[in-house]
């Protein structure tokens, strides 16, 4: 059999798009970004593609044209409704025409229609779009570049409407018919320290001595199985500033807010650390067990997979949390399951209850859905003195996301969500809006990156007191006021850069002209204040980057989706969307080459767009078989089994005692060689540790060797056996100590209240049983 020429779906149909390029420019922590999608029509007869990618959801897409024949065509931002139409009709004329449009369903998710691409003709579509770069606890600022759009779990009687329902051909990495090529330029004043990619790069080409511009672009031969990811350190990333751009002067643009200058603020509030941390609150955690958790965190060799990585991360916030406050765990995939019908108060028992459940995890709930589980726990009632605190953690393989966050939003009044993207391809939508809306903070999981890092790191945050009292205040000359574009701000974390947006108007004053800005809030009763002193000559900047980030600040405020928008807040998207060339859920760029000289002619062909999958279709019905995805799912489809029946805890099993269930053996079975893990998951409640055979095969001594040691005959072995322990933890945990912190300081705590009086006794004894060079004073409070 003679295979076809040219580049082939699945179906053995060609393939018209041929290549994407992506020219990016940074400055400071704001993206410009540039891609172009090169069309190709090899076939004999006019085709229609659609093409369905990712995109990053703080995305401000504020341009498309296409370049057809090596004519020019500027799309136009319209009424989504209305952009349909015309694109239809304008095929209908034969007429060459081209639709940009965000999902209604999913804000992270694009669809690109080229419509009567004539035989042998070339199409270029340009769009353009600019970005806030999020900051790393580290001080890096990450780019990313989404190219994986993982298959979305899809519930019964979901719209057909949608992007995610078009049945997208799905081919391995190896037989993808289209490439990718990156350019990138990188500049700061305060100079670039260093930056990293999850791919192959070109040698980085640094431009003048200070290093403050850099020009890196993608190796060739870059294949989707991963998203392309910048990390960008600066020499300084933590200084305050505010950037005033010049508006348009046009007429169009009166009385809309690109006709006035805006400005960009960041701050970068010093909250101070507070000691001792918060011990109240409902800690629930909510974790993807759906069957995509079986897969491995990155496509790096021995990577750890999903779902253990979930049930560490897991032990090691258990035994983080303070005693005294409420706490629960589901697991959620097709349908839920929650260690207790209700949180339960956090003590031996519970704890130890939770442990054997989270040993027994694994990805086996089939879909995706969110939404129940999430309604279920907010059905609960309120625990007095005990704020909820929710953690979510899933490979983002959702289709429904704007329904889960305006389900969060609902409830943002009486919880904050921290969220956890885990993967290549979770939905950026899903994950940071669900954040935002609640006061919370996101965080993504990608190549070596570790979960149980960011979580514990997130978990300190949520133990910290509030900020409270947050204002800003603006002194500016007279006849010049400011007007907020970015929602109130609520709620601020230790170590979180704040960007604030406001729309100068008034009579702007001469150039030499200053204005100040005032951060105030308090904590603990403590009055603080952050003030940046700027210029206010605005400068002037084509893109007109700082007006598009605003009004994408205010669509993520009120853009609830194309049918989960409120009608009273649709007439303002409409209007900022429009006017500001930003695309919404509620507007589309629509295109039509009107200066053919005759219509295209032939019936119209259909060509849908390929997109990687990275696992093998043997792999995926492997998986399937194997009780962790089912063949519908992975292709996008709707799940056909029913789902399991709910299991519920009770909320109390004295069956489930873990006084047998906390051995040598039982911990060896499930954590293998990793010692750090095995000591931790033998930490009580309280924060000590028992003296047994597990702590004696962590430290690699025996038993009785440790009995031997005791300092002080008759004394509590247990707080002999947590002096040790945490010991160990410093001396051979040093690299993760960002996961083990809290259970360590809850340790320390209560060597203090039960092992004070001897407590320099018993360091001494274990610094010289465990031959360790630490500084006592690490048991300091």
């Amino acid at each position: 059999m003679v295979r076809p020429c040219g580049l082939l779906n699945r179906q053995e149909e060609p393939v018209p798009l041929k290549s994407i390029s992506v020219t990016l420019s940074i400055c400071e922590f704001v993206a410009g970004v540039s891609a172009t999608l090169n069309y190709e029509n090899e076939e004999k007869v006019p085709l229609e593609a659609f093409f369905v990618f990712p995109m990053d959801e703080d995305s401000a897409v504020y341009s498309f044209e296409a370049m057809v024949d090596g004519k020019k065509i500027m799309a136009e931002l319209q009424d989504k409704m209305k952009a349909h139409t015309n694109y239809e009709n304008a095929i209908s004329q034969g007429q060459q025409a081209f639709l940009l449009e965000e999902d209604k369903c999913s804000r992270d998710v694009f669809c690109c229609n080229v419509g009567n691409l004539r035989p042998g003709s070339k199409a270029a579509l340009t769009l353009k779009y600019v970005q806030e770069l999020p900051l790393e606890a580290d001080g890096a600022l990450r780019y990313v570049l989404p190219a994986i759009l993982n298959p979305r779990y899809q519930l019964s009687g979901w719209p057909e409407d949608s992007c995610l329902k078009m049945k997208t051909p799905v081919v391995p990495l190896e037989d993808l018919p289209y490439t990718l090529s990156m350019v990138a330029t990188i500049s700061s004043q305060h100079g670039i320290q260093r930056i990293q990619c999850n791919c192959p790069l070109s040698p980085i080409e640094y431009l003048g001595d200070d290093k403050t511009s850099a020009q890196i672009s993608l190796a060739d031969g870059h294949k989707f199985d991963r998203d392309v990811e910048l990390l960008i350190y600066y020499n300084e990333v933590h200084t305050p500033s505010v950037a005033v751009e010049m508006g348009k002067s046009t007429t169009d643009a009166v009385d809309c807010l690109m006709g006035e200058p805006s400005a960009m603020v960041s701050f970068y509030p010093d909250i101070p650390e507070a000691q001792p941390p918060i011990t109240c609150g409902e800690f629930v955690f909510l974790m993807d067990r759906s069957g995509s958790m079986q897969g491995p965190m990155s496509k790096q060799d021995k990577s750890q997979l999903r779902i253990e990585a979930a049930k560490e991360t897991l032990i090691l916030v258990l035994k983080s949390l303070p005693v005294g406050c409420y706490f629960n765990v589901y697991g959620f995939g097709s349908c839920y399951e929650p260690f207790f019908h209700r949180s339960v108060k956090y003590t031996q028992r519970t704890m130890d209850e939770a442990l054997r459940r989270v040993k027994l995890m694994q990805a086996d709930l089939g879909g995706t859905e969110i939404l129940t589980p999430l309604r279920n726990i907010y059905s609960g009632p309120s625990i007095p003195g005990h704020p909820l605190q929710l953690f979510v953690f899933t490979d983002g393989e959702v289709t429904d996301t704007f329904s889960v966050i305006k389900e969060v939003q609902i409830n943002s009044l009486r919880h904050r969500c921290f969220s956890f993207g885990i993967g290549e391809g979770a939905s950026t939508s899903l994950i940071k809006g669900i954040a935002r809306v609640s006061g919370g903070m996101s965080e993504f999981i990608t190549g070596k990156e570790r979960m149980q890092s960011k979580a514990l790191r997130a978990l300190k945050r949520s133990l910290q007191p509030v900020v409270e009292d947050v204002s800003l205040s603006w002194d500016l000359p007279s006849g010049l006021s400011a007007k907020m574009l970015s929602p109130e701000q609520t709620v601020i974390f230790r170590g979180q850069r704040l960007i604030i947006y406001a729309q100068l108007t008034g009579m702007m004053p001469p150039a030499e002209a200053t204005g100040e800005v005032c951060l105030k809030y308090t904590l603990q009763g403590k009055s603080f204040e952050n003030k940046v002193t700027f210029c206010l000559q605005p400068k002037f900047d084509a893109n007109l980057t700082i007006h598009r980030l605003a009004a994408k600040s205010f669509l993520q405020t009120k853009d609830m989706g194309f049918r989960e928008t409120p009608a009273k807040d649709k007439k303002d998207v409409l209007k900022v969307s429009i006017d500001c060339g930003v695309i919404s859920s509620h507007t589309a760029f629509i295109a039509v080459n009107k200066d053919l000289n005759e219509p295209v002619q032939g019936p119209l062909v259909r060509r849908d767009v390929p997109r990687p999958i990275l696992l093998s279709a043997t792999a995926v019905m492997s998986r399937y078989r194997g009780g962790g995805l089912d063949k519908h799912q992975a292709f996008g489809d709707r799940p056909k089994k029913k789902c399991m029946s709910l299991k519920i805890c009770p909320e109390m099993a004295g069956a489930h005692s873990s006084t047998n269930r906390t051995n040598l053996e039982t911990h060896h079975t499930v954590f293998g060689d990793n010692h750090l893990v095995q000591l931790i998951s033998l930490q009580k409640a309280d924060g000590s540790w028992d003296l047994n055979e597990g702590l004696a095969m962590v430290l690699g001594v025996s038993l009785e060797e440790i009995r031997t040691a005791l300092p002080i005959k008759n004394a509590d072995s247990s707080g002999w056996a947590t002096v040790l322990a945490v010991l160990w933890l410093h001396a051979n945990g040093k690299e993760m100590k960002c996961e083990w912190e809290l259970l360590e300081r809850k340790a320390v705590s209560w060597i203090h209240m039960h092992a004070g009086s001897v407590m320099r006794v018993l360091m001494k004894a274990a610094i010289n049983f465990l031959k360790s060079s630490e500084d006592p004073a690490i048991f300091a409070l």
